[in-house]
């Protein structure tokens, strides 16, 4: 908290601003923004990478969070007083940080795949910036934040080099994705199972358990439209630049469209707000990894005119 209470110090309405701003790059909006353009319009094996990152962070940063149940800052010690435009988006338990570990596997993620030096640089100083403006705004300790940082390196330099060799290797990505499934399926069964105390928060364990669908349900959908692609779909990311752009933003608002909308009748259908959300995920996912991308042929076509 020292650390905390010193930043404090040095806020103006300027720097709350600018890392306010900052900050929003490691929102998870952000990261599937980025991996998805990648995965429809660099490299399907990149955008995979970025995923698998992702999704395995997130795995593993919500599992530890309802492990360690650690307080936010400004619980742990009421006098302390956080940047108050933060506090919307810092919910839940303090340990460990979310956006930080969402920024290094998304720009840290950017920088491994990329060759161009500036690239590299510039995605580690947003993933440090992101990581510094978690402490400066007072939603996390220098100890939400490094284990973050650590977690998220290992898993960009642990999934890179899996990642070529499943490049050639494509079908051992239905494995790798089956993994993650597996591991979706472990964290839910964690989130009932698990003997935790009475005194726990209600909202955080309901949380928790939300996320551990909607992830179930999200990899269940990376694991079909894989298949697909692999067996029947075959899409290709290439088009000319402004197909490209078209491309991107009409699937994104199909997107947008289909997360939203079919929120509230399967919430009626269904009756379980669990099972609601994975279901939901499966089809955005499904829809971004294999309904979409058979398009891509008609954005291909138009680089040959």
């Amino acid at each position: 908290m020292e650390l905390l209470y010193q930043l404090a110090e040095i806020r103006t309405p300027f720097l709350d601003s600018v890392f306010s701003l900052i900050t929003r790059m490691g929102e998870e909006s952000i990261f599937m923004l980025i991996a998805i353009t990648v995965f429809w319009c660099i490299s399907k094996y990149a955008g995979y990478y970025l995923l698998t990152v992702g999704f395995m962070g997130t795995i593993v940063n919500q599992f530890l969070k309802l492990l360690f149940r650690i307080p936010r800052p400004w619980v742990l010690d009421p006098q302390f007083q956080i940047v108050e435009s933060a506090r919307e988006a810092a919910t839940g338990y303090s340990f460990p940080s979310g956006h930080t570990q969402n920024a290094v596997g998304t720009f840290g993620g950017i920088a491994r795949l990329s060759k161009r030096r500036w690239v590299q640089v510039s995605c580690i100083i947003v993933l440090l910036l992101v990581a510094f403006s978690r402490m400066y705004l007072g939603v996390h300790t220098p100890w939400d934040v490094g284990v973050s940082f650590v977690i998220g390196t290992v898993l960009v330099f642990l999934l890179y080099p899996l990642l070529q060799k499943i490049e050639q290797h494509p079908r051992r990505m239905l494995w790798l994705l089956l993994a993650m499934v597996l591991c979706s399926g472990l964290y839910l069964t964690f989130t009932y199972a698990f003997p935790f105390p009475p005194e726990i928060d209600m909202v955080n364990l309901k949380s928790g358990m939300a996320n551990g669908w909607k992830l179930l349900g999200a990899t269940l959908g990376m694991l079909l439209a894989c298949w697909l692609d692999q067996t029947y779909i075959h899409f290709d990311t290439k088009a000319v630049w402004w197909a490209q752009v078209f491309k991107v933003l009409l699937g994104l608002t199909l997107l947008l469209a289909i997360k939203e909308g079919l929120k509230g009748p399967l919430l009626v259908l269904c009756g379980h707000e669990g099972i609601a959300g994975a279901i939901r995920y499966f089809f955005v996912v499904l829809f971004a990894g294999a309904l979409w991308p058979m398009t891509f042929r008609y954005f291909s076509a138009l680089k040959k005119k």
